[in-house]
């Protein structure tokens, strides 16, 4: 069965800005790609504050703001190093101010980061690169700072985890 992602992948008519915006979860939230970089060096996302993304106190979901930010760094990882799989495996969120007005995702991947991680793969079959990202709000203060582990394992890898975890 075809993913959502690999289907919008397939639609090379269709820039990769939109595409990134058609993808489901981020259509259902009306992201807007404010900058993607080739290479996906440089993105900005805007997450808007809405009816549906605000909570009782008129301020940003923690989850939406944590539904955006998950998936950036293993898309970007499965740009530069295709023919991997790629997850995150942890995602670690710290809120700083309410969220009260649209929020920018900042995301940069440093070509020292993509250096690291070439290394990895090539010394260890496998990587686990962390990535920080912020969410600003409009008035341009940081709302909130979230890093991401993200794994990248060769296809067709199986952790011991799970193998352990299958025996039962």
């Amino acid at each position: 069965m075809i993913s959502q992602l690999e289907l919008l992948n397939r639609m090379s008519f269709v820039s990769e800005r939109r595409r990134l915006e058609w993808y489901p979860p981020f259509w259902l939230m009306r992201v807007k790609v404010l900058r993607l970089d080739e290479n996906w060096g440089n993105v900005r996302l805007r997450l808007p504050l809405n009816w549906v993304s605000s909570n009782a106190g008129g301020n940003m979901y923690g989850g939406y703001q944590a539904n955006l930010a998950d998936p950036i760094p293993a898309l970007a990882c499965l740009k530069r190093f295709p023919g991997y799989r790629v997850a995150t495996s942890h995602l670690d969120v710290a809120f700083e101010r309410v969220g009260n007005s649209d929020l920018e995702l900042l995301f940069t991947f440093p070509w020292a980061t993509h250096a690291d991680i070439e290394e990895a793969l090539a010394r260890d079959g496998r990587a686990n690169p962390r990535f920080d990202m912020t969410f600003v709000r409009s008035d341009g203060k940081v709302c909130t700072r979230i890093r991401n582990t993200v794994a990248i394992r060769p296809l067709g890898y199986v952790s011991a985890k799970e193998v352990m975890h299958d025996a039962y």
